[in-house]
């Protein structure tokens, strides 16, 4: 039980200090997109977050007891469905649906720290049924940590034509995932048994891959082996009576050496709200993109424009007197209704507010069409932007780009095919919230999707000149 209590420890601990501060220039916060267990395709990802450590009062009860108690509560769940095999799932996989299917469907959310940094889990779904779902937790991260199953056809399954693993990585890399950890689970399965030839096997196909979705693999890409059921090479480095040919890191001393994007602690305030509910007041939950935020702040919920004052500020169970850009954030407000609010608003400053547009020009790249459709004005699709899930049509396409020399084509485009690059207007039914990608990437990248298919991954050039603010 104590490889598991330590397994636990990390997940489950919540600090309680209900006094603590989180001051910006102090914390550096970063994500870490994983994948969740997706029995059919053999791959899995999540998602953290990372910034440093709050201080917080010592825990009162003894948590290796309670990590123990809380294992054992786990199998018996477990169990009790005839899902013996899955309990440690059940630590993110809170809800009944995810317990009886064992898939993840929403993103799970918890804490663990390392001596040096404080990482918030972003569990993201695997299984192709949940990708919007999984768009929403990819879009809060810095780094992605997408897991592969060493066992032998479940690699295989996940990384074919169709299969997960590649449109994970795919989704990661629009949603601004620059930095990934690519990691080889299941090593001490019997059919692997901690092979180097299998490990080699599996890193020479992901690297041509990663290489075309837009990854420097030798800068932004790291390669490490793991045993998650068991903990082998995740908190401290792998024995080499176990695998003697492994000399990098283990899994936390990669998280840790990570280095994150830099956001702008002054900058106009950006929260995309990803969640609300009532809790003695309206509470708004999402991820800082920009600015910084205070106790009695006065705010603006977009598009709405409607004024809010910032009643108090959680990270993680914490209370703070104010955070920076980076953190994943609940906010409890006055001054609006939880019903006012809806995913993909936008808490913002009040000086320079976030534009709201219902038309915008981006550049696209079309990635797989539907079979027999041609990309053209009137093509209409499902547009993910930060929180925001908003149908969508093409109005006008306005130029094609040559992949190669990166300039405008000078005949006039009608139609474009799969691999084309096109700039074109975008058009939806209601407001949205959104930024150029040059000012600010997380606000201004977008996939667009139809029939449960990721078509094209995008960026907004421009803005309309009359979109208000």
């Amino acid at each position: 039980m104590d490889i598991e209590a330590e397994i636990r420890a990390l997940q489950l601990d919540s600090a309680e200090d209900n006094n603590a501060t989180l001051i910006p220039e102090d914390a550096k916060p970063e994500e870490v997109e994983m994948t969740d267990k997706v029995e059919e395709e053999g791959m899995t990802d999540e998602v953290d977050t990372k910034s440093q450590p709050v201080q917080a009062e010592p825990k009162v009860k003894d948590k290796e007891v309670a990590d123990m108690d809380c294992a054992e509560k786990y199998e018996k769940e477990a169990k009790d469905k005839s899902r013996e095999s899955w309990y440690m799932a059940y630590i993110m996989d809170t809800n009944e649906e995810e317990r009886v299917k064992g898939k993840t469907v929403e993103v799970g959310r918890a804490q663990f720290e390392t001596e040096t940094t404080r990482f918030t889990i972003l569990d993201a779904p695997g299984h192709k049924s949940y990708v919007p779902n999984m768009i929403s937790g990819a879009s809060q991260a810095d780094i992605g940590v997408l897991v592969i199953s060493a066992r032998k056809g479940e690699f295989e399954t996940g990384y074919e034509r169709g299969g997960q693993t590649r449109e994970h990585v795919q989704l990661a890399k629009t949603l601004g995932v620059s930095k990934l950890l690519v990691v080889v689970n299941k090593m001490d399965d019997h059919t692997v048994n901690w092979s180097k030839e299998r490990y080699d096997e599996i890193e020479s196909k992901m690297v041509p891959f990663l290489r075309s979705s837009g990854y420097n693999v030798k800068k932004d890409v790291q390669f490490l082996p793991i045993s998650g059921l068991v903990g082998t090479n995740m908190k401290t480095r792998v024995d080499k009576n176990i695998c003697p040919w492994w000399n990098g890191p283990c899994l936390f001393e990669a998280l840790d050496s990570v280095e994150v994007p830099v956001r702008d602690p002054k900058g106009p305030y950006r929260m995309p709200i990803i969640d609300k509910f009532k809790d003695m007041g309206t509470v708004v939950m999402g991820k800082v993109e920009s600015g910084s935020i205070c106790e009695g702040d006065s705010l603006l919920v977009m598009p709405n424009k409607a004024p809010v004052k910032v009643l108090a500020v959680y990270c993680d169970e914490d209370k703070v007197r104010r955070a920076g850009p980076g953190e994943n954030l609940r906010v409890r407000l006055s001054g609006i209704e939880e019903e006012d609010i809806s995913s993909g608003f936008v808490l913002s400053s009040v000086v320079k507010p976030i534009p709201t547009v219902t038309e915008f020009t981006a550049q696209l790249q079309i990635l797989e069409l539907l079979e027999n459709a041609i990309f053209t004005a009137g093509y209409k699709a499902v547009l993910h932007i930060h929180s925001v899930v908003e149908e969508c049509e093409i109005v006008e396409l306005l130029q094609q780009i040559d992949p190669k020399t990166k300039k405008p084509m000078k005949k006039k485009v009608l139609f474009v095919k799969n691999g084309a690059v096109v700039v074109c207007r975008i058009q939806v039914n209601s407001l949205i919230c959104v930024e150029k990608f040059s000012d600010f990437p997380q606000l201004g990248r977008f996939t667009l999707r139809t029939e449960g298919k990721t078509i094209a991954v995008g960026k907004v050039t421009d803005l309309p000149s009359r979109s208000s603010a």
